[in-house]
């Protein structure tokens, strides 16, 4: 296995940080990871353990404000910062493996990021995979709250709101540990600004998922605490993707990649990417 790195300049004239991982042969696909909020590029280990040895590359960037990239930890101006940088990183991908088919993969966050991309710019995927989307916004929070954090994030946009629950990304004790002690993993609060640019990104997606066209698996962990587990449900029934698949995973929390059977959720992974493959030679 051969590890790529670097950085590029992204928004806002901030370094962003990106790696990949590819086979010592040919490379059969890629893989573009989009992390979710206050992570970064390398918690995917298990997937590039799992995909990299049948040929696929993986490639991630750490978001602006995330990982090894520069800003302002869990801010943003606008949503832009996020969408922007990953269409850079996905055309440096096209160029580095011409004539590769391409699958998006976004978890939480970056599956609201990832399907903004391919509202837009979905073109020149072969698929996605998005797991645990961050598409809706939690059915229990009070419209006067949503109205006060968008007047917050005009007045003191910088303002911290929302810490996430650490022992809500996995069910397994050790993935919860690894996850407070990684140096990289943010652990402050969101800001204002940040809240009332994902609540607006998502309000897009509700309203234009039907222009997703592309196959589509939408991974979703049943008792999720982290994100609300019916933006699966309400994305898949939304996008006009003639193949499309929903996969629940009841009792799973939020990151299904991590969870102690995450080996049976890359086997539903790896059996839907080798369906969208020409057969191996």
């Amino acid at each position: 296995m051969k590890h790529q790195e670097g950085v590029f300049m992204g928004v806002r004239k901030t370094a962003l940080y990106y790696q990949g991982w590819l086979p010592e042969g040919e490379v059969r696909a890629v893989l573009l990871v989009v992390h979710g909020l206050a992570e970064h590029s390398g918690r995917y280990m298990n997937l590039v353990h799992r995909f990299v040895p049948l040929g696929y590359a993986v490639y991630g960037i750490d978001h602006i404000g995330h990982g090894r990239s520069e800003g302002r930890r869990l801010h943003v101006e606008s949503f832009v910062d996020y969408t922007e940088p990953l269409r850079t990183c996905a055309d440096m991908v096209r160029c580095w493996q011409p004539d590769r088919p391409i699958f998006l993969v976004g978890h939480s966050m970056g599956g609201l990021i990832g399907a903004l991309h391919l509202v837009d710019r979905q073109e020149a995927l072969t698929g996605a995979v998005l797991s645990g989307p961050a598409v809706k916004a939690p059915g229990d929070i009070p419209k006067t709250v949503i109205f006060i954090g968008r007047i917050l994030s005009v007045l003191l946009p910088r303002l911290g709101m929302v810490r996430l629950e650490a022992e809500g990304v996995s069910r397994d004790p050790a993935v919860v540990k690894a996850y407070l002690a990684d140096p990289l993993v943010c652990r402050g609060k969101m800001t204002a600004r940040l809240g009332a640019e994902m609540l607006r990104a998502m309000e897009r997606v509700g309203v234009e998922a039907d222009r997703i066209r592309l196959p589509l698996l939408i991974l979703q962990g049943g008792a999720d605490r982290l994100v609300d587990p019916s933006g699966a449900r309400l994305l898949y029934e939304k996008a006009a993707s003639p193949d499309k698949k929903l996969i629940v995973y009841e009792g799973f929390y939020h990151e299904v990649f991590n969870e102690p059977e995450h080996d049976r959720v890359l086997s539903d992974v790896e059996q839907w990417l080798e369906g969208h493959l020409p057969p191996r030679k």
